[in-house]
């Protein structure tokens, strides 16, 4: 395959996006970038420092200039990658119903997507990348090699988004978080500044019945016979 590669993969919360992107991304040897956490981080720095999570004005500059890293997992407990903002392990507190309730908030905001955006494409950039997030197919990566779309029930959505709080010892009521699925929902596709929508060349996965390696394989298939159409027509155009 080739030494650069882009794969976006988009879908609405809970519908299963990140662990399909970082196994696709491990059967690839490529990086998987989950743009949700940059928008969590975003949202946490904002709780955390008790700012507006509506006010672009303050948190555009937040998104620009915040002290984000993305390292390999620190520690064993299920977690696909570590996250540090100011060298501080926030993993886990990125994935609280506090942040899901109000991470939406702040990625509508036009200052805030220009900020993620522009940072999602230079770490993209003469990379193999696999990048899961809400417009990486219609925004961010316009151009990449291959697009999924994934998505699944709010219900399906719902129940992994409990089990998930459940395995770390978090109570979660699956009415309340397919509450939450469907308000949010409503507020990503209907935003104006890039609303969540498929792109129109995306390749469509629904995964309400589909285990991740079944996902993976068809991923894979995808993949390699879009890149051998692509070497095919270099060849003829030589």
């Amino acid at each position: 395959m080739n030494a650069q590669l882009a794969i976006a993969i988009d879908g609405p919360a809970g519908a299963g996006k990140s662990v399909f992107g970082a196994a696709l991304a491990s059967a690839l040897q490529a990086i998987c970038i989950d743009s949700g956490i940059v928008y969590r981080a975003v949202t946490w720095i904002a709780i955390t420092r008790g700012l507006d999570p509506d006010h672009d004005a303050t948190l555009g500059p937040v998104a620009a200039s915040m002290n984000l890293q993305i390292i390999p997992p620190t520690v064993q407990d299920g977690r696909q990658f570590t996250i540090l903002i100011d060298g501080e392990d926030v993993t886990w507190e990125l994935r609280t119903p506090d942040i899901d309730r109000t991470v939406s908030r702040p990625s509508a905001l036009p200052g805030v997507r220009s900020a993620v955006t522009e940072q999602l494409r230079h770490l993209a950039r003469g990379a193999r990348v696999v990048m899961v997030g809400r417009d990486i197919g219609t925004v961010v990566l316009p151009d990449a090699d291959v697009k999924f779309y994934v998505t699944a029930t709010p219900e399906t959505r719902a129940r992994r988004r409990a089990d998930e709080l459940h395995a770390r010892g978090q109570e979660a009521v699956v009415a309340d978080i397919l509450r939450s699925i469907i308000e949010r929902d409503a507020r990503d596709s209907g935003r104006v500044t890039a609303p969540l929508r498929p792109a129109d060349d995306a390749i469509h996965l629904e995964t309400d019945n589909l285990t991740v390696d079944a996902e993976v394989a068809f991923a894979l298939d995808v993949v390699q016979r879009t890149l051998r159409s692509a070497n095919a027509l270099e060849t003829n155009d030589v």
